[in-house]
């Protein structure tokens, strides 16, 4: 009975707690005793220089199990943009095509605008010559008139 109290403390001295489980110097202690955590057995091992044999974890200060220290950027590869990169773009692009879309818009706006005076000033202008064009039809008539009734006048006074 007294063993089994001795194995017990012993045991809950080597229990790491939830602080003490993501630390890599308790699972370096697990290793030293021979005890195996469940976190530990269910670990992947990662396939690079270090082989199976113990994979080395690393905490958040980028220190290995081993003390040796990491490049903080050498175990983890770009993969492009985050997903907060990418959206933001995206909202850029969107705000970018919304200002340009009403920039078209208000360009053509004064296009139109532009035609509409252009047209409004030529009918006049169309108007104002086919008023002077019937003016002067109506003259030139008239002088052809004249000068048939002249030139029939002027031949029967010579008879």
């Amino acid at each position: 009975m007294q063993e089994q109290a001795g194995v017990s403390s012993v045991a809950a001295k080597f229990v790491p707690s939830s602080s003490e489980r993501s630390s890599s110097s308790a699972l370096h202690l697990e290793v030293k005793e021979g005890m195996e955590s469940d976190d530990e057995i269910r670990r992947v091992p990662e396939m690079g220089g270090e082989g199976a044999a113990a994979p080395a974890a690393s905490g958040r200060d980028g220190v290995s199990a081993a003390g040796t220290a990491q490049p903080s950027g050498a175990a983890q590869k770009k993969r492009g943009p985050s997903p907060a990169d990418k959206e933001n773009k995206r909202l850029k692009r969107l705000l970018r095509n919304r200002v340009s879309a009403q920039q078209a818009r208000e360009r053509k706006k004064a296009y139109l605008t532009d035609l509409e005076a252009r047209v409004k000033e030529l009918e006049t202008k169309n108007a104002e010559l086919e008023e002077r064009l019937s003016t002067l039809q109506n003259e030139n008539q008239m002088l052809r008139h004249i000068l048939k009734n002249t030139t029939a006048g002027s031949q029967e006074a010579r008879r």
